[in-house]
Order: C-alpha cells, then structure tokens, then sequence
C-alpha cells in the first residue's frame, strides 16, 4: 500500500521505517527541514536503538522517503497522523495546534475513500471533532484512531511486533470500511498472532490515556511505598516481590526509585485529567493528583537523600549524576526526574557533573546552566557523592573497587534500586537505595 505519514518525530519516524518494513511504500512528512535532511540520509534525529539501521537498510529499497512538502502525500490511501501533543503552556491539557495543523495541510490532498488515521495521545473528543472537519470536505474519506503504545528504547519492536491493535472506527462495528483497508496494513502483525480489538472512537482515544494513567499509578504506588518504608526500616524491594507474586499485581512496574519522566506519562495523566474536568467528570480523576504528586516528591526526597549522604550539607560538594535521560536506551530529556534533581542540587550549593552515553546534547538545551562531562572516568574523577539516576547497563555494572581508586569520597545513592548493595558496601561504600534500610 502507498502510506503518508505526518509528523516524523520518536513516533512518527519510527512508524514510517517500521512500515517500510512492512512492504509498504512511504513517505514521511515534516514541516522541520533539519529533522527531514537526516531521515533522508538514514539518520535519525533521536537516539532510538535498530532505528538507523532500519532506516538504512529500508531505504535501500526504494520504499521509505521523507519530504517537507504535504502535495507528496496526495496518492496515498492511508494517511498517518503521529505529530506530537505536548502539554499547554501553563496548563494541565494537551496542546492540539500540531494536530489541527497537520489535519489541515493534509486536506486539500485528501481523496474519496482515503483512510486517515490518528496515532497521536489526544483528548477525548478530539477524533469526533475531526471526522466532522473531515466530512465537510470529504465525506467519503473516514477518520479512525489507532493508538500507539510505543516504548522509547523499543519502538521498532514495539511497532513491528504490538502486543495488541486498537482500531476506533465511527460506529464501533468490525463491519466499518477502514477496518479491512488497516488489517491489510498490520497483515504481517497480525498474521503473528498480534490481537486486535475495534472500538468507537472515543474508547480508542481513551486507551492510551486510561494505560498510561494506570502505569503511572502503578509506579506512584510502589514509590509511596518506599516512603513508608523509610520510616518503618523495611526494603521496598523485598516488599515488591512479594506483592508482586500476586498474579493480580504483578512485578512490573513495581520498581521503587526516583519517578516517572519522559514525553508521555507526566503530560498524558495531567491532560486526561484536564479533559475529565471538561467533561464533568474530574471527581473521577483525582486520585491522578496524587500520583502526580507523589511522583514530583521523589526528585525533592533525593535531594534530601543526598544532603544526608553528604554530611548534612550540599555547599560545595562535587557530586556526579550519572544518567541524563528520564529512562535508559534513549536520548529524550523531556521531564527528565535525573535532570531536574542535578538542576536542584546545584542550586543548593553543590557542584553538580552529568554524564550520560546519549543525552548530554539535549540535556545541555535544557539546562545549559549544568556541567557535562560525556567520558565516565573523568565524570566520576574527584566526585564526593555519585548519584546513579538513570540506570544505563554500564552504569549497574560498574565495580565499585575499581571506581574506589578515581572519587574523593565513597558515597553512592542509587537511585533506581539497581546495584548490588552489599557488594558497594564490602568496598567500603556509604551505600544509600531508596525505601531500603
């Protein structure tokens, strides 16, 4: 099939590959003349493990394109639409002005029976109010929403090989014409035994939100356990094990440590609350509240934690930060906990390092404010404190003895409840975990 799609960011360029991939013919549109001369030379503008690879290797074939200009996508029969939907400024909702925007470009080049489909997180709503515009100009076109549950560090997995397919179609029927047109674009998913659910609209908008809003709970709950453990002088980690057993809880997600970042998550639970209130159902949702809360807390009880480790107070200790980005195998700093703890160790005297294998370049966008040292030796070198915040494999596999000989002080916080505890501390280590005695 011949595919357009909109947007060619983490979402967006990962989905055109994957596509490709696929056996179909695409091409990416961008309205970022930087973003698309990369794509075009088979280089992502992110960090996104197998992508350049793909990118390469799909190009080759003469099936994956990338252009600035919307006119390329008249032809297609099947447009994606994958921009981003960051949080307003100064508001809880999602700003919808790429999605309105890229609807708007691509309609003059929109044809009888054509399929545009909606992969943005959006509000509620927001797909009715689309088919509408869409209608006017093209009633014989349809508009459904196709969710993505996209996990940055496995995005090409995650698209050629979903754990599931969610379609929301006008009436919710198996029976609706856009239903066959994308069986025929996830065949090979779907040939794989990938499950397949179709949905009215609005349920399929709320799939992504209701998912996100849950993990996010998830990991909210385990990090409020940990300050309950604290007090009492439990191990969070134990405990999570142990609740974990139960095949209604499950371990994942169950991992105590310094909170949820990232472009999704944070921005996804306060939009969905924003439009619940829309709707007069925020009563609903505010337990979200407190799960954003709680989150938020743990950047601030790591500060704490440190000034603690440091001898009660921050002024003037070199301290490390290992890790820049909110999760590991990505470049993304978006809301970012790792940053935004360094940022406030900083203002509170300390003299703060970040290093990262991949982040530091968005990282120094971010807060240029911050010092960055990209070679690990020379990052940890003289440091009083070592802060392990994002847990990159090299960073759980460092030895402490060998990191011994190169830092001022031995005193580590880790962050993710990732190392081995009594091996730092058979090292002479001031080891600190979080919620663990």
């Amino acid at each position: 099939m011949r595919i357009s799609v909109i947007g060619c960011g983490y979402l967006g360029a990962v989905h055109a590959a994957c596509m490709a991939k696929l056996g179909h013919e695409v091409i990416g549109i961008d309205v970022d003349e930087q973003k698309i001369g990369a794509l075009s030379e088979a280089r992502s503008p992110f960090f996104e493990p197998g992508l350049d690879q793909l990118l390469k290797n799909v190009q080759e074939t003469g099936r994956l394109s990338f252009t600035l200009d919307m006119a390329e996508a008249e032809g297609s029969g099947v447009h994606f639409i994958c921009v981003g939907t960051p949080q307003k400024y100064g508001e809880n909702g999602a700003d919808l002005s790429h999605v309105n925007a890229a609807m708007e470009a691509l309609l003059p080049y929109v044809r009888p029976d054509d399929i545009i489909v909606g992969k943005s997180t959006v509000p509620v709503g927001t797909a009715a109010r689309l088919s509408i515009i869409l209608a006017e100009h093209e009633p014989r076109a349809h508009l459904v929403w196709n969710p993505e549950f996209l996990r940055e560090g496995h995005a090409v997995k995650d698209t050629l090989s979903p754990d599931r397919l969610v379609y929301g179609v006008a009436d919710g029927s198996d029976d609706h014409a856009a239903v066959s047109v994308l069986d025929e674009v996830y065949a090979a998913p779907l040939s794989s035994g990938t499950p397949r659910l179709v949905t009215d609209l609005p349920t399929a908008e709320l799939v992504k939100a209701a998912a996100n809003s849950f993990l996010a709970t998830k990991i909210s709950f385990i990090n409020a356990m940990a300050e309950v453990c604290e007090a009492a002088g439990a191990d969070v980690t134990r405990l999570a094990d142990a609740i974990g057993m139960d095949d209604r809880i499950g371990r994942k997600f169950l991992n105590a440590g310094i909170g949820f970042g990232g472009g999704c998550l944070p921005k996804d639970i306060r939009a969905f609350m924003a439009r619940a209130g829309e709707l007069g159902a925020d009563q609903a949702l505010t337990f979200l509240r407190e799960v954003d809360a709680i989150n938020m807390r743990r950047r601030t009880r790591v500060v704490e934690l440190t000034r603690e480790l440091c001898g009660g107070s921050l002024l003037g200790q070199h301290i490390t930060v290992l890790g820049a980005a909110f999760k590991p195998e990505s470049d993304d700093v978006r809301d970012s906990p790792a940053l935004s703890i360094a940022a406030q160790l900083q203002l509170q005297g300390a003299v703060v390092t970040v290093t990262d294998p991949k982040a530091l370049k968005n990282a120094a966008k971010r807060f240029p404010e911050l010092r960055y040292e990209p070679d690990l030796d020379s990052a940890i070198g003289g440091a009083d404190a070592l802060l392990l915040l994002t847990e990159w494999q090299q960073y759980r596999e460092l030895d402490p003895f060998d990191v011994s000989s190169g830092v001022a002080g031995l005193r580590i916080l880790d962050g993710r409840n990732v190392l081995d505890a009594d091996k730092w501390r058979a090292a002479g280590w001031h080891y600190r975990g979080l919620g663990r005695p």
